[in-house]
């Protein structure tokens, strides 16, 4: 078995002067449920290489246990110094993609083309699609075939707008994923804040925030194991 997991390239919050990128947890927790699992594990970015990791993650009230395993771990480190360049990606290498979140997606992912291609690529071949957090957020500009909003009439979760106004960035952040999803038609669904949440509508896998993202790796985990 073999996912493909895509960062962030986008390292700036906003106009605020502060850095972004993704967020520790939701790459280590799902990482580590793959790795364990003996699943191969590729890493991709907008612009490959390192991508920015937002420095509010790694503060000591963020840090897991995983989290910690991951910034021990070489091998782990070593590969995401390395991520390949996402436009160099295609489907039929992997069974599924995962995409974590952190505020950096919703800059760059959110409007990539090749990041677009590349997960209607999937949806197409019939292939499962995990996003955690404000990555839902990616989703905006994914069609179906006949050209509609793919998340339209779907069950999702992702970044509640309550979350967003929890670490103040309801003013930053280029649009809020709860209401651009429902803008889009989507039937987003949500527990209290920072509580675990995720949402499976058919090829379709989402997790509601960090503390989701394990969870979120786990059902996806679970969906391939038939495959």
């Amino acid at each position: 078995m073999k996912i493909l997991m895509v960062l962030t390239s986008h390292d700036t919050l906003g106009n605020t002067g502060r850095k972004t990128g993704f967020w520790l947890e939701e790459l280590a927790a799902p990482y580590y449920v793959f790795k364990d699992a003996g699943v191969e594990i590729v890493l991709a970015s907008p612009k490959g290489g390192q991508p920015p990791l937002d420095p509010k993650s790694n503060e000591p009230d963020f840090q897991t246990e995983l989290t910690r395993r991951f910034d021990a771990d070489d091998v782990a480190r070593a590969q995401l110094a390395q991520t390949v360049r996402l436009d160099s990606v295609e489907q039929g290498g992997f069974d599924t993609v995962f995409y974590p979140g952190g505020h950096g997606p919703m800059w760059d992912l959110a409007e990539d083309r090749a990041s677009i291609t590349l997960i209607e690529s999937f949806l197409a071949a019939g292939k499962p699609v995990a996003l955690v957090c404000h990555a839902p957020g990616v989703l905006r500009h994914v069609k179906t075939p006949d050209g509609k909003p793919f998340v339209a009439g779907k069950s999702v979760t992702g970044f509640t707008n309550g979350e967003e106004e929890d670490v103040g960035l309801t003013k930053v952040v280029p649009f809020l994923v709860e209401d651009e999803l429902l803008r889009l038609g989507a039937i987003f669904s949500k527990v209290k804040n920072w509580g675990v949440h995720t949402v499976t509508d058919g090829q379709l896998i989402t997790g509601q925030n960090p503390a989701s993202s394990g969870p979120t790796a786990k059902v996806l985990l679970a969906r391939l194991a038939p495959r």
